[in-house]
């Protein structure tokens, strides 16, 4: 049987190629990982080739090659149930652009250990240290995305934020960024994992609703500091990317906002989502 602080890590990989080896490094060197599993959805850059190198070099290291990309929520699921449940108590899914240090996940074990339904964050920064502003949310505000329509230059994302308090080692919140969460594989299983329906983003602010729902707490280890490059698989595909968060977040409504809502709330909220769309890829695209 697998020890108590054992951690199965669960990496998903799309053009990678940039940060995986970095990341499976880490991931190899992290205390208490008994378990890594790479699902690759169909890159076409040196992704699987290192991931093979590494698969070879260590034999906690198994692989899926995905055909095609049937979506971030999907592979994490994939990953999840390759790893049998005797190899590890902990599941953690780390991003390919996420870079561990060899003590953050046993750190978040023991934080988490104090409440066994537990869905846990860290404290992600960027290359540059600059605090990722993902790492605690909010659920959608959907009446700001309204507000938006009228206010083009406002920032819903930032609305979405809640600033860190460093004075709590462990710090609730709504949602946390699917960069790195951290839980019990048997709150993984109970959830069922991730919703499949979601192709790329928002699924990870579904599990966090959901995990809530079933009565777990979700936090971030406030003084648990990880760095995350942010973006690597996405600078590939911008409009791609765009579509499915937009398509993301009406699903997101659709399923925990809409059945509370009037059909004069739900068409609103349809056109703010999708008038932001265009916005978004002409942002995205000024920054290549």
């Amino acid at each position: 049987m697998s020890a108590p602080g054992s951690i199965a890590a669960v990496v998903v990989t799309y053009q990678s190629g940039s940060t995986i080896d970095e990341c499976l490094l880490r991931l190899r060197d992290a205390e208490g990982v008994t378990a890594i599993r790479v699902v690759d959805n169909a890159s076409t850059d040196e992704t699987l080739a290192i991931v093979q190198r590494h698969a070879t070099a260590d034999p906690r290291v198994r692989f899926i090659a995905n055909p095609d990309n049937p979506g971030f929520g999907t592979a994490c699921n994939q990953g999840v149930a390759a790893v049998h449940p005797d190899l590890a108590r902990w599941v953690a899914l780390v991003n390919p652009d996420l870079m561990v240090e060899p003590d953050s996940l046993a750190r978040m074990v023991a934080l988490a250990r104090q409440n066994p339904w537990t869905l846990l964050g860290a404290d992600l920064v960027g290359e540059d240290a600059v605090r990722d502003a993902a790492a605690r949310r909010r659920d959608p505000d959907f009446a700001a995305m309204l507000g938006a329509l009228l206010r083009p230059g406002e920032n819903t994302s930032a609305a979405m934020a809640i600033p860190p308090d460093d004075r709590l080692e462990l710090q609730p919140v709504q949602a946390i960024s699917g960069a790195l969460m951290l839980m019990r594989r048997t709150l993984f299983d109970h959830l069922g994992g991730f919703d499949e329906a979601y192709r790329l983003h928002a699924e990870d602010l579904d599990l966090c609703r959901r995990a809530r729902e079933a009565g777990a707490a979700i936090g971030v280890a406030n003084h648990v500091r990880v760095m995350h490059v942010r973006g690597v698989s996405s600078r590939s595909r911008p409009v791609f990317v765009e579509w499915n968060k937009h398509r993301g977040l009406w699903r997101y409504f659709r399923k925990f906002e809409a059945p509370r809502r009037g059909l004069g709330t739900r068409v609103a909220v349809w056109l703010a989502v999708w008038a932001r769309f265009p916005l978004a890829v002409l942002r995205a695209a000024s920054r290549e």
